[in-house]
């Protein structure tokens, strides 16, 4: 059974709204296909969209190279060094990650990928039901997720992105353009929207 482990405890960036919405359409997604998120962080949207699966043999795949993106690094805006690891010289969220997830009682559940997310999509071959876009932020990479990852996603299935601003004073324009080209490219409807998440569902 799932341990009492607030989601809105962990380090992370999702509203409760958000992570709410996360869960509810990677529910509609469990059906469709497998379940994965790019950007982890230390686990916050893995126990938002996971909280229900423990005991089920659901999975949720969750990829990121725990070394955080560029406004993480030290001298940057959003840098927390309580994750910085001195003896890599690095950021490394994946110890902090784990141990959010064993707390939860999610170990079998969420799986951790460790590495470039856009070289792992490339060769993923397993139909998606639900994906969840939120690395790293700047344009190259954003959109390297998008385009290695989103035509894994099927039929109904459902894409949903973070940190979309419409407005430039608000936040970084990628994942905004991600998603205007996941709409434009006439393969995704947008179905939710909450705070700084969309949802869009494959048609």
């Amino acid at each position: 059974m799932t341990q009492q482990l607030d989601p809105a405890s962990v380090k992370g960036f999702l509203s409760p709204a958000e992570g709410q919405m996360l869960a509810s359409y990677a529910g509609e997604g469990r059906g469709i296909g497998a379940l994965v998120e790019i950007g982890a962080w230390c686990g916050r949207s893995a126990l938002y969209i996971a909280h229900d699966f423990a005991g089920t043999g659901q999975l949720l795949f969750s990829v990121d190279h725990h070394r955080g993106s560029e406004e993480n690094q030290p001298e940057w805006e959003w840098f927390d060094p309580e994750v910085w690891d001195r003896q890599a010289g690095a950021i490394d969220t994946l110890p902090h990650f784990r141990r959010n997830i064993r707390q939860a009682g999610l170990e079998s559940n969420v799986i951790a990928m460790v590495g470039d997310a856009a070289g792992i999509g490339l060769t993923w071959r397993t139909p998606l039901g639900f994906l969840f876009l939120d690395g790293n932020h700047t344009m190259t990479t954003a959109l390297a997720d998008y385009q290695a990852w989103a035509g894994h996603v099927v039929k109904g299935g459902f894409l949903a992105i973070h940190d979309v601003f419409p407005d430039p004073a608000d936040g970084g324009r990628p994942p905004f353009e991600v998603c205007q080209r996941a709409e434009k490219s006439g393969l995704f409807a947008g179905v939710g929207e909450v705070d700084s998440l969309v949802v869009l569902q494959r048609l």
